[in-house]
C-alpha cells in the first residue's frame, strides 16, 4: 500500500504485541541503509518495517496461519526474509526518488506538508507510548516516513507521464471462446475422516480420470456438429464458460490457448488433456472489441510500471547503496506482532490517549 492511501492508514492505530521485549532496539543513531549521501536511520526502517508487517498481519495471517513469517515465500527464503528484502529496495527506491525530484520538477506543497504534519500528530495522539516505542513511532519518524511514501507517490506519476499511451488494435488483439472442463481431480476419505490406502484411492483417481476423459471425447464428437456451443452444453447439464485470450493467455490453461488460437471463428478443438482434467472449447470470435479495449488499457499499465522500474533500478546502478545487516537483524517479525486497529471512534481515541501526551497536557494545565 503506497501514496495517500498508506498516509491515511498511518495516521489511525497500531496495536503493537510484544513477545520477548519491550522498546525497539533499534534508534536514530543506527544506519539501516546508506543510499550515496542519504542515510536511512534505523528508527525510519523499523518503522516503514513495521507499517508494513502490521498490513501482512491483519490482512493475511489468517490464512496463512501464525507461522507466516516462517513459512517458506521462495526456496531457501523464508517470508520474513523475503518481506524484508523487499522493504529495503522500497525504502532505496523512495530515497532516490526523492534526489531526483528537481529532474522531474517535483515538490511537495506547503498544503501537502502541512498535511503530513497533522496526519503525524494524530498518529501520535492514537497511539499509546508504550507501542510507539515498540515500533520507532515518534512524530518526526511517522513523519519522515510519511513525507518518503508522498514523494514517492508524486514521483510516479510524474515519471509513468512520459509513456506512451497509444496501443494499436493489432497490439492488443483479444479473441474469445467457450469451453467445458470435465475435471479428473479427486479426494477419497474413508468412514473416520481419514485418507484411505494408497490402492483403493489410486484406483478412485483412475475411475475418476477414465470417466472424466470418456465423457470428454463424447461431448467433444458431438457438439462440434452443434450450431449453439452453450446451449448443447446446458442440454447434457454441462456448463460452457466464456474466456477471451491472446497467443500469451494461460487462461483457462495454456493447452487449452494453444490449441484455440490455431482456430478460426466457430471452429472446435478436440479433446483437450491438462494435468487437472479435460477441456473442449470452440472460438466465437476473433475479435472481441471489450476485451481488447481492457487489454490496451492492461499494456499501457504494464508500460508504466516497467518505466518507473526501469528509472528506479537505473538510478541503483549509478549509485552507492549499502545496506547494514547488523541492524536489519534487529528488526524481528519473529518476537513482536503489529496488527492495525480499524475503525475507532474519537472515544476510543480520548480512552487510549498516550502517555506522552497526557504528561504534555498535564504540564500544561499546572503552567496555567
Amino acid at each position: 500500500m503506497k501514496g495517500k492511501a498508506g498516509i491515511y492508514v498511518l495516521a489511525g492505530v497500531l496495536a503493537a504485541g510484544t513477545l520477548t521485549g519491550c522498546s525497539s532496539s533499534v534508534s536514530e543513531s543506527d544506519t539501516a541503509i546508506t543510499v550515496g549521501d542519504t542515510r536511512i536511520t534505523g528508527d525510519v526502517a523499523n518503522f516503514y518495517a513495521r507499517y508494513t508487517q502490521a498490513q501482512y498481519e491483519t490482512y493475511y495471517a489468517g490464512y496463512m496461519g501464525d507461522d507466516m513469517w516462517n513459512s517458506e515465500a521462495e526456496e531457501g527464503q523464508s517470508y520474513e526474509e523475503f518481506v524484508k528484502a523487499q522493504i529495503q529496495e522500497q525504502l532505496e527506491d523512495m530515497v532516490l526518488l526523492e534526489q531526483h525530484m528537481d529532474e522531474y520538477e517535483v515538490s511537495l506543497s506547503d498544503g501537502e506538508k502541512q498535511a503530513i504534519k497533522e496526519a503525524a500528530q494524530k498518529f501520535d495522539e492514537l497511539n499509546a507510548l508504550e507501542d510507539k516505542e515498540k515500533i520507532s513511532g515518534g512524530k518526526e519518524t511517522v513523519e519522515r516516513v510519511m513525507t518518503l511514501m508522498s514523494i514517492q507517490e508524486k514521483m510516479m506519476e510524474a515519471i509513468q507521464a512520459g509513456v506512451d499511451t497509444e496501443v494499436s488494435d493489432e497490439e492488443a488483439a483479444q479473441k474469445s471462446m467457450q469451453y467445458v472442463f470435465f475435471s479428473s481431480q479427486t479426494t477419497t476419505e474413508s468412514a473416520d475422516g481419514s485418507q484411505d490406502g494408497d490402492s483403493e484411492e489410486g484406483d478412485m483417481e483412475e475411475i475418476v480420470k477414465e470417466t472424466a476423459k470418456a465423457q470428454a471425447q463424447s461431448f467433444a464428437e458431438a457438439v462440434k456438429d452443434q450450431a449453439d456451443f452453450a446451449a448443447y452444453a446446458s442440454e447434457q447439464g454441462l456448463e460452457a464458460q466464456t474466456a477471451t485470450f491472446d497467443a500469451d493467455s494461460v487462461s483457462p490453461a495454456a493447452e487449452v490457448v494453444e490449441a484455440a488460437d490455431k482456430l478460426q471463428e466457430g471452429e472446435t478443438t478436440g479433446m483437450i488433456e491438462t494435468d487437472g482434467g479435460y477441456y473442449v472449447a470452440r472460438v466465437t470470435s476473433l475479435f472481441d472489441q471489450a476485451a481488447t479495449d481492457a487489454e490496451k488499457q492492461n499494456i499501457v499499465a504494464e508500460r508504466k510500471t516497467e518505466l518507473y522500474n526501469d528509472t528506479c533500478d537505473g538510478w541503483k546502478e549509478e549509485t552507492d547503496i549499502t545496506v547494514h545487516d547488523s541492524v536489519w537483524k534487529k528488526i524481528d517479525f519473529q518476537t513482536l506482532k503489529v496488527t492495525y486497529v480499524q475503525d475507532e471512534t474519537e472515544d476510543y481515541a480520548d480512552q487510549v490517549q498516550t502517555d506522552d501526551v497526557a504528561e504534555q497536557q498535564a504540564e500544561e494545565e499546572s503552567e496555567e
